[in-house]
């Protein structure tokens, strides 16, 4: 079982940084219903607290309050290139410590939050924008983790 103990602090919060990153970069697909989908953030963390003990490593990801940087991106496509690059990073450095399943695991964690956080406000009346789509699709085919209904 891997867990913060196997990482530095610095690829530690590499790693802790992906999830609430891969959140607001869905959020900020669309305007609007960034207060839900702030909202939508806290209660992935909080859904994934509830499968305590399925994984060491994601219990003590979801262990830790999720805090997003708020730098100041000119864009969005400058948020989404930090986002995946830092995601990219994040992975990478999940693979050289972490099993598998754990890198599997973080994966589908990121995208899950991501996909709370894109049906956390109606946009024209549907759940999830294709805005949010094209990003949510993007996200999972950077992962490399298909999205779940």
């Amino acid at each position: 079982m891997t867990g913060k103990a196997d990482f530095a602090p610095e690829e530690w919060e590499l790693v802790l940084e992906g999830p609430p990153l891969a959140g607001m970069m869905v959020a900020t697909a669309t305007r609007g219903g960034t207060f839900r989908e702030s909202f939508a953030i806290a209660r992935a963390y909080t859904d994934a607290r509830s499968q305590h003990g399925e994984s060491e490593l994601l219990d003590e990801i979801v262990s830790t309050k999720p805090k997003v940087e708020h730098e100041r991106f000119s864009s969005f496509d400058e948020l989404k290139a930090h986002t995946f690059e830092q995601l990219g990073k994040a992975t990478t450095t999940l693979e050289g410590k972490a099993t598998t399943e754990e890198v599997d695991e973080y994966k589908r964690f990121v995208l899950t939050l991501a996909q709370k956080v894109a049906g956390a406000h109606k946009e024209h009346g549907t759940s999830v924008s294709p805005e949010e789509q094209a990003v949510l699709d993007e996200l999972s085919a950077q992962l490399g983790v298909a999205a779940q209904s």
